[in-house]
């Protein structure tokens, strides 16, 4: 799904009248589009006829699953920064996608998804495989049209992509009736540039920037709470130079690690439910508060009544939406990441902080006595998550694009990884997709072969999607695949020992011999059950070239901390 940018892209026209289902793939050829992942059927079969035709110009992967379609499009669009494109029939081929939608919408990645529909006559009379997906996707779509005149297939395409990539990114879907895709017509494509009344970015606000500065600058105790806008907004080198410039020790959301090195001395860790120790207890005693293309999400706020109160806030937002949204703004800054940064470095002054920032150490000391340390380097006879992450930061060296799913295991991994270069932390952060990571992480190594794509999966959320190791074996894509096993849904478990008096409801897993089934789709495997094999093993997959599955038989009864409960003060943080 590699996509140029629309102003690169002049007009493009045909001398004869083409059908609407070639003048898709026109469509998407006009956008730089070289990969779409998607799964064909009758009301979308057009599309596919003619696809056919340009196979050795547009690659097209046949995912088992609709669902894993949109995922290994996040993939692709997460570590690339481009556009992802999907693509499904009408009824539940099109159903199939709006879990991969919401998960976009809420996590900003950019999407262009296609459906196929029923013929325009049909519309409304209940013919097979007939669904709203207008109707239906439209609360987790930025945009969705449904075509039924094959003329309006340029324009709206043009629109799709540029709302899709434009501003705060997020997910597009085209409905396609089927005589639309049949129907000719003299073929023009024109790039969209411009949408009247649609602002993406809004304009850089002077007053503001030197305003934030101005409270930067006087701060005793300023921390830094940064998201995924800094990635989106390709703002990592000019974020770096403004923490370093003001001495700022900087936190991360789920989806903004990696913007900058795990280790650089201003990284201060992770917020949120099971972050580090240190930001989330000083949250509530800084006195500046800087929030850089995030959300404030309930997962980093803890209990908003006592979230940051006795701090001022300066929010950095390209979505005005999300101004004053949960957490009240004394400075908001609107506008691109980017550009924001770029005005404010030259009004900051250079300090150190340091008395602050060994605070900081001294906190994280604190939790790696009593926490890390126990993780990382076990004394105890089983393995545990951390370890599993520990060796493969060893092999790696940080090298490597993580791609975690859904529970225990992303906490860890996410707490854990070691990350040298941006765009290597890719999850499921707002929705929480189970499933997620495994046709995801085929998307990633698909958009970066260069790299070594790691997944790394618990035994429930592996079974949710565990069809695209077809995807995999047809693709020969050489992605690692790690499944932490503890036979259960850990994230659950956790939460029922802790809160519901070891009520184990509905959370013990029977897994299948996982080992065998990867060997049924010819992808070497290995079973680790003691540390002694552990890093030999981890070795082993790393080496390997192509696709390898490694599953480990961790704790079945560990528990991740730190910890907020539900509800409860970022102050509140649990180490135990």
């Amino acid at each position: 799904m590699e996509t140029s940018t629309l102003s690169e892209t002049a007009t493009q026209t045909t001398s004869h009248a083409i059908s609407g289902s070639e003048a898709v793939i026109k469509c998407l050829l006009a956008e730089g589009v070289t990969t779409l992942y998607g799964y064909p059927g009758g009301a979308i079969m057009p599309v596919y006829d003619a696809l056919f035709h340009y196979h050795d110009k547009l690659h097209h992967v046949l995912t088992r699953h609709e669902q894993g379609a949109t995922h290994a499009a996040q993939g692709y669009a997460r570590i690339s920064g481009k556009v992802g494109v999907a693509m499904a029939t009408s009824g539940p081929g099109a159903t199939n996608l709006v879990t991969g939608l919401a998960d976009a919408y809420i996590d900003s990645t950019p999407l262009v998804c296609i459906t196929g529909q029923v013929g325009s006559h049909l519309l409304g009379s209940d013919a097979f495989q007939e669904t709203d997906i207008i109707g239906i996707s439209t609360p987790v779509t930025k945009w969705n049209h449904q075509i039924t005149d094959a003329k309006e297939i340029p324009e709206v395409f043009a629109k799709a992509f540029y709302i899709a990539r434009s501003g705060r990114p997020g997910p597009v879907l085209i409905d396609i009736t089927k005589d639309a895709q049949f129907d000719t017509f003299d073929f023009e494509y024109k790039a969209c540039k411009h949408i009247r009344s649609y602002n993406p970015v809004p304009k850089c606000d002077t007053e503001a920037i030197q305003a934030a500065a101005t409270l930067i600058n006087s701060a005793k105790k300023p921390l830094v709470v940064w998201g995924q806008g800094v990635i989106l907004g390709q703002a990592e080198a000019i974020f770096q130079e403004v923490i370093e410039k003001a001495g700022l020790p900087a936190a991360w959301t789920i989806l903004g690690a990696s913007a900058i090195p795990t280790d650089h001395p201003l990284n201060v860790g992770m917020v949120g439910m099971h972050g580090n120790y240190a930001p989330n207890k000083l949250t509530n005693e800084c006195d500046v508060l800087i929030a850089i293309g995030m959300r404030f999400d309930d997962r980093v706020t803890g209990n908003l009544e006592t979230y940051a109160k006795q701090a001022k806030v300066i929010h950095f937002e390209i979505d005005p939406a999300e101004i004053h949204k949960n957490v009240y703004a004394d400075v908001p800054v609107l506008g691109d990441a980017k550009s924001s940064l770029e005005a404010l470095l030259p009004l900051l002054n250079p300090k150190a902080h340091s008395q602050w920032l060994q605070l900081f150490r001294e906190l994280y000391q604190l939790e790696h006595d009593t926490i890390i340390q126990t993780d990382l380097f076990p004394s105890k006879e089983g393995l545990t998550m951390g370890e599993v992450i520990q060796q493969i930061n060893e092999v790696s060296g940080g090298e490597a694009a993580i791609v975690s799913d859904v529970g225990q295991h992303q906490m860890v991994a996410c707490r854990y990884a070691k990350f040298i270069h941006s765009k290597s932390n890719i999850t499921s952060g707002g929705l929480g997709t189970m499933g997620f990571a495994l046709p995801a992480a085929i998307g990633a190594k698909m958009a970066a072969p260069q790299r070594e794509v790691v997944a790394i999966i618990g035994d429930g959320g592996y079974q949710m999607t565990i069809q695209e190791l077809g995807t995999i074996f047809q693709t020969q894509t050489a992605v690692k695949i790690v499944v932490l096993n503890n036979e259960f849904l850990g994230m659950v478990r956790q939460w029922q020992q802790l809160f519901f008096d070891k009520r184990y409801a509905a959370t013990e897993m029977t897994n299948p011999n996982f080992v065998t089934i990867a060997q049924g789709y010819h992808i070497p495997a290995q079973r680790v059950t003691e540390r002694a094999t552990l890093s030999e093993a981890v070795q082993t997959m790393m080496q390997h070239e192509g696709p390898y599955f490694l599953e480990v038989c961790v704790e079945r009864e560990d528990n991740v901390f730190p910890m907020i409960p539900t509800g409860a003060s970022v102050s509140d943080i649990r180490l135990s």
